[in-house]
């Protein structure tokens, strides 16, 4: 099996499973209560997965591997907080110049999320990465 596959994959679980939790327990009277009106009773589905598809992908061509085998685990989750943050800010800062009540906290909040989301799932894919090629 491919090594930048299953740094995909721990990058993935990793990622869904924090975000699931970020989502449906943690911040999720933030959401309600700053954009509740918006909020759908039920997710999409189809679109949620096909986001937890591909964002990882991101990860790992973006964060995980320029420099896969010498990256240092701080400038791994440097880049992948980075990419977090401008990935998150398209979403939320279009929003924000957009949406007539989008708040401005959310939005700080939401960015701030993702670049920690996208970190920690990139360190999960780099532990893997370096597991499966002998670094470290």
């Amino acid at each position: 099996m491919s090594r930048y596959f299953v740094t995909y994959v721990a990058a993935l679980i990793t990622m869904v499973a924090i975000d699931l939790l970020w989502l449906g327990v943690i911040a999720k009277p933030l959401y309600q209560q700053g954009i509740g009106h918006l909020m759908a009773e039920k997710p999409n589905i189809p679109a949620a997965v096909l986001f937890y598809v591909l964002y990882p992908v991101g990860i790992v061509i973006f964060a995980i591997a320029p420099d896969a085998v010498s990256a240092s685990w701080l400038k791994t989750f440097t880049s992948a907080a980075l990419f977090g943050l401008f990935a998150y800010a398209t979403y939320d800062l279009t929003n924000l110049a957009t949406l007539k009540g989008w708040p401005a906290s959310l939005a700080a909040l939401d960015m701030a999320w993702g670049s920690l989301v996208t970190g920690v799932s990139a360190l999960a894919g780099k532990a893997v990465f370096d597991r499966f090629s002998g670094v470290g």
